[in-house]
């Protein structure tokens, strides 16, 4: 299949689909029909790691949530989550030392379940904020999807975990809560924390005890194993996804958890040192011009969004001392960051004077 094919709404993989379909029998409607709806045959779900067009999934939620009787379907879809669910990376979930390191190989790994959204996992006040943001662009699908993202995200954590009465500081959804308030009972029972509706970013906000919570089964020459077979299948999936993408995505997720390494990066993504410069290069990109953009970005945004101190910020960025990140922020914005903060926070003043 060519990679045009896999465009519009990315794929899905064959056992998160399979989640949705359990689902839709719950609540009375039969296989048969929906495979002919979503025009799915029964041969194409045996293999695990088949992966189906996105419209798949379009076409099996049009046909279910007029008829489901559920407003909250896709919230409830998230009972029926296992570890085959997230395909091989609910098995090097299940295999992985803390939660820390399950949202690390989840930026790397997603997309063996499907490119229907990306992760992105990025500091908070007092937490870690792990947020999703949905490809399909239809409000109704995405909400469903999204909300059962969210859930399954909670569920699988308390299982590996062997936590079921651990929960997220807050949960935060960007659509807005449901015009039928007592549904929001529902939501309460499945997250047991805050909710927050129409918010910038869909996501989980984690404690950094939840952030950093030890596993019930950790076996790390077995993930060992796992993920040499998943970087295989990474490989062998024929699209446009850069490897720059995936050094970003990598850094991303660990640049609040510890100083950037490429050794580390290299050998999550199952190459040697010399290899990741190579094809680096080979996209107009390198190792740390990706670094230094992130850092960056990263830099704006707290000092813009947050009241973190310039030691606090340049710890959470990677650098080992302040001096360093000041050095650095200016070398790219040509104010040290404490200049910056304070031009913003005039111009600030400024427009509220204005107004």
């Amino acid at each position: 299949m060519s990679g045009d094919e896999w465009m519009g709404l990315g794929y899905i993989s064959v056992p998160a689909l399979l989640q949705y379909l359990r689902s839709a029998e719950s609540c009375g409607l039969a296989r048969e029909r929906l495979l002919r709806e979503c025009g799915v045959s029964a041969d194409m779900l045996v293999d695990n790691n088949g992966r189906l067009p996105g419209e798949t999934l379009q076409r099996l939620l049009d046909y279910v949530l007029p008829r489901c009787a559920n407003p909250l379907y896709g919230l409830y879809t998230a009972q029926f989550i296992q570890p085959g669910s997230y395909s091989i990376m609910g098995y090097i979930a299940m295999t992985s030392s803390t939660l820390s390191e399950v949202v690390a190989r989840m930026m790397q790994y997603e997309r063996l379940v499907g490119d229907m959204g990306t992760s992105r996992v990025e500091p908070e006040p007092g937490g870690v904020l792990v947020s999703w943001n949905c490809r399909f662009q239809d409000a109704r699908t995405r909400r469903h999807i999204v909300e059962n993202v969210l859930a399954s995200w909670v569920s699988y954590t308390r299982w590996i975990a062997d936590e079921p009465d651990r929960s997220p500081l807050a949960v935060r959804f960007e659509h807005a809560a449901p015009e039928d308030r007592s549904l929001l009972r529902h939501y309460q029972q499945i997250f047991r924390c805050p909710l927050q509706f129409g918010a910038p970013h869909s996501g989980l906000l984690l404690s950094p005890a939840m952030y950093h919570l030890r596993l019930r089964q950790p076996d790390s020459l077995l993930r060992e194993t796992l993920e040499s077979h998943a970087q295989q299948m990474l490989r062998n999936i024929k699209d446009d996804y850069r490897l720059s993408d995936q050094v970003r995505n990598l850094l991303r997720a660990m640049i609040a958890d510890q100083a950037p390494r490429k050794e580390f990066i290299a050998q999550q993504l199952g190459i040697n040192v010399r290899t990741l410069h190579r094809k680096l290069s080979e996209e107009g990109a390198s190792y740390q011009k990706i670094l230094d953009a992130l850092r960056h970005e990263l830099a704006l945004k707290y000092l813009t969004e947050e009241d973190w101190s310039i030691e606090d910020i340049g710890r959470r960025l990677g650098f080992s001392e302040s001096r360093s990140f000041i050095r650095h922020f200016k070398a790219q914005q040509g104010v040290t960051p404490g200049e910056f903060r304070l031009r913003r926070r005039q111009d600030e003043a400024l427009r509220a004077g204005d107004d």
